[in-house]
């Protein structure tokens, strides 16, 4: 199933069930007024949703629409919580060796992030100023129903019940500042976006494969292409970022986790998922970064393709404004 939040004036707005080619959607929210209440209740009402999905399949459902995925707000406008791994080594080690950090600690990373708000996949991405360093990250993720605290990583598969696309915002500058302090971050880390479409595990078909997502997150800044990275080669799974998230909480239902920055080893082919990490190459091979952050006007667009090229979550595709 792929579904879609549409607005009706509430924070939360209303459930949509998408078509598997994004072309036509229909009404879910008599079955569950939005996602998050799918999640809460996903043992009562997935059949009655897939059963929808079926019908929205076969043509015989009621009140079908053309679906535009620039109507749409974010799959969860809010959610409860957004915790956000690194879990790509490539990534790290480019990042630590081009910024003269320090070695990374050979353990699972994850941050807590806002998550009050979630921004569409077409918001404006508000921030005060240029000199900050705007940077975007392409990233997967995943939502999950209830976790208990302590559950292990080969059952925390179990409770993944969608996957999605991010977009998780930074601002490099205040980045490296709080990151000295020894705490979080906060001012550095702005609300994400997420793509119009989230979907269920049997959407992504073999795509979907040991916890990940084994397809490639195109990414555009201006038009131009950027990165083209695959997903697959995450040094840790999706389980095992559910697990270390429930070490000690349980995470409540509709609670978002995300992979961090998709990157590869082979990147002068496929390029990066974030400026920092080009940033970092350019340092690494020499001496020093030439490629900026972003300006005001800006624009990044990111889109996964399924192998048959077609659009899985739509395309996140977002403009840079000041606040």
């Amino acid at each position: 199933m792929k579904f879609a939040t549409l607005p009706d004036g509430s924070r939360d707005g209303r459930l949509n069930i998408v078509s598997k080619d994004l072309t036509k959607a229909v009404p879910a929210d008599d079955i569950a007024a939005t996602l998050q209440d799918a999640l809460e209740r996903w043992t009562v009402v997935e059949g009655r949703l897939r059963e929808r999905a079926d019908a929205l399949a076969d043509g015989s459902a009621a009140g079908v629409f053309d679906f535009n995925p620039a109507d749409v707000l974010a799959p969860l406008p809010r959610a409860w919580q957004w915790l956000d791994g690194s879990v790509y080594e490539t990534h790290g080690d480019l990042l630590q060796k081009g910024m003269g950090l320090p070695p990374n600690p050979k353990r699972l990373l994850m941050y807590q992030g806002i998550s009050d708000t979630i921004l569409s996949a077409t918001a404006d991405a508000a921030f005060p100023s240029e000199a900050d360093g705007i940077d975007f990250e392409g990233e997967y993720g995943v939502i999950v129903d209830t976790v208990p605290m302590g559950t292990p990583a080969e059952l925390a598969a179990d409770h993944i019940r969608l996957v999605v696309q991010i977009n998780d915002w930074s601002l490099r500058v205040i980045g490296k500042m709080e990151m000295q302090t020894g705490f979080g971050w906060i001012q550095a880390k702005p609300p994400i976006a997420i793509a119009p479409v989230a979907v269920t595990l049997d959407e992504l078909g073999d795509a979907w494969r040991d916890n990940r997502v084994d397809l490639p997150l195109r990414v555009e800044w201006n038009g131009q292409r950027f990165g083209c990275a695959e997903g697959y080669p995450m040094s840790y799974d999706f389980a095992q970022l559910i697990a270390h998230a429930a070490r000690t909480r349980t995470l409540c239902a509709g609670t978002v986790i995300g992979s961090g920055t998709v990157s590869n080893e082979n990147y002068d082919e496929v390029g990066s998922s974030c400026i920092s990490e080009r940033r970092a190459i350019e340092s690494i091979q020499s001496g020093k970064p030439t490629t900026e952050f972003m300006r005001f006007g800006d624009r990044v667009r990111m889109e996964v393709l399924d192998r048959s090229g077609g659009s899985v979550f739509g395309a996140i595709e977002q403009q840079v404004v000041q606040s």
